[in-house]
């Protein structure tokens, strides 16, 4: 298997700069001349894949080295970018940014993938200082193929004119140039830019879209593309399937919509099928196997979660019967007893887990984390280390802290701090952890009965 496809990494000096209203504008821009776009995503981030879905029309999948090891990385690259006439890669914070070490940053994946690099330079309040800034991420790290600079919220053409005319000087090229328009700024809540499904109709889209026609030099951004070298790919063995067909819900709706395409994709792989399911518009889970609740947004919508009895009834129903449950975050959340917002209301969940969630004003807890099984689960057994992300302003506090079935001994990567999180009840799996099962495929097999019967757990 080869990745011989044309792509480009549009990266930036940190968060913030613009780089998802230029990589959404631009792959809108690209799929309206006629060319079969495929966006992705450096990082664990679930939000940004919505614009780039939205303005390219097809699915986005995360590129991030802690949760699948690069050769996995590379074969889902080679396997999904197959058929693309060009592919597009926002990076994550700044170019240099990432885990401890540096682990799937920007640069790392593009060295990776052979991605050429247009760095989106916020300008705003900058003159020639732009020019050095440009000039400090080019030589940090010479094995970063960086192209040329794409200028944001500059205040006027002359303002451009010396930015660009300081670059040029040190041999840096301009590849675009976007002005200050507030009308391109996406809505942000506590966890970062408000999600495509909620930021209303395609208009958003299409503004970021003719920003980046009048702005962006396409043909030059599509050379720098094309340039993209070769890259063999072994391919990886097919999974094992059941014999026998899984039903597997999905709750998924504004309420839970933090699902990896390539981890859903893991279950159908293996013979799963995903039924898709709405928590807060139907009246009961659907006749399934399994049930999964993904991260998202629980607490926007949690008077309507509240209101849906039938629903609630139906999943303690479900889990009585027998139906194995995985949950993470927001689900992990609307499992507990009782949610409250951060205006102080409280709303009453689904309460299969003995503990009560509640939002903070205050980041509780944002990065990379390993997970170690302290018994076996409904996702793997007892010892099991998994490697995941957390992003999170809510707890979850249990009723009686001494009695709670704990899940994992959570290590935080960057400082080396445990911790005691999540929640294994017979049957169930519930915990602030983002997992990908590409990266995972075990824990797949054991979700599914593969591997071995989780029935039992």
């Amino acid at each position: 298997m080869n990745i011989d496809v044309p792509r480009i990494l549009i990266a930036a000096t940190q968060s913030g700069a613009g780089k998802t209203t230029i990589v959404s504008g631009l792959l809108a821009a690209l799929r309206a001349r006629g060319l079969k776009v495929c966006g992705y995503k450096v990082g664990p981030d679930y939000i940004d894949p919505g614009y780039h879905r939205l303005a390219g029309g097809e699915p986005v999948y995360n590129l991030d080295t802690w949760l699948t090891d690069e050769q996995t990385l590379l074969n889902l690259f080679a396997r999904t970018s197959q058929g693309a006439d060009v592919a597009v890669v926002e990076g994550v914070m700044g170019l240099y940014d990432g885990g401890a070490g540096g682990v799937s940053s920007s640069a790392q994946i593009a060295r990776l993938l052979g991605l050429p690099v247009a760095l989106v330079l916020d300008a705003k309040s900058m003159g020639e200082s732009a020019a050095a800034v440009a000039l400090g991420f080019r030589d940090y790290d010479r094995r970063t193929d960086l192209r040329g600079v794409i200028l944001n919220r500059l205040g006027s053409d002359s303002h451009r004119e010396l930015v660009s005319s300081a670059l040029e000087r040190i041999g840096i090229p301009v590849l675009g140039a976007l002005h200050r328009d507030e009308m391109l700024a996406v809505r942000e809540r506590q966890m970062g830019l408000l999600p495509a499904e909620e930021n209303g109709d395609r208009e958003t889209v299409s503004r970021m879209r003719a920003a980046v026609e009048r702005g962006l030099d396409l043909e030059v951004l599509l050379e720098a593309a094309r340039s993209a070298p070769r890259l063999s790919v072994p391919s990886l063995p097919a999974p094992a399937r059941r014999a026998a067909r899984l039903r597997v819900g999905v709750a998924r709706d504004p309420a839970f919509s933090f699902y990896y395409p390539e981890s859903l994709s893991a279950l159908e792989e293996r013979g799963a099928e995903l039924v898709f399911f709405s928590p807060l518009r139907d009246s009961a889970v659907p006749e399934v196997d399994r049930l999964v609740f993904g991260g998202g947004f629980p607490e926007v919508f949690a008077g309507e979660l509240a209101a849906n009895l039938g629903m609630k009834a139906s999943i303690r129903a479900a889990a009585a019967s027998g139906v194995l449950i995985l949950a993470e975050c927001g689900g992990f959340m609307y499992l507990t007893k009782t949610l409250r917002t951060l205006e102080g209301s409280v709303f009453e969940m689904v309460g299969l887990i003995e503990a009560h969630s509640a939002m903070n004003a205050r980041l509780q807890t944002v990065g990379y984390v390993e997970a170690e099984a302290l018994k076996d689960t409904v996702l793997c057994p007892a010892g099991t280390v998994l490697q995941g992300h957390e992003f999170r302003f809510s707890t979850v506090e249990p009723e009686a802290p001494e009695r709670f079935p704990w899940a994992f001994q959570i290590t935080r990567k960057r400082t080396g701090a445990t911790s005691l999180g999540g929640c294994a009840a017979p049957g169930l799996l519930a915990s602030y952890l983002h997992l990908n099962l590409l990266g995972n495929p075990a824990c797949a097999d054991w979700f599914l009965g593969i591997a071995s019967d989780a029935s039992d757990v």
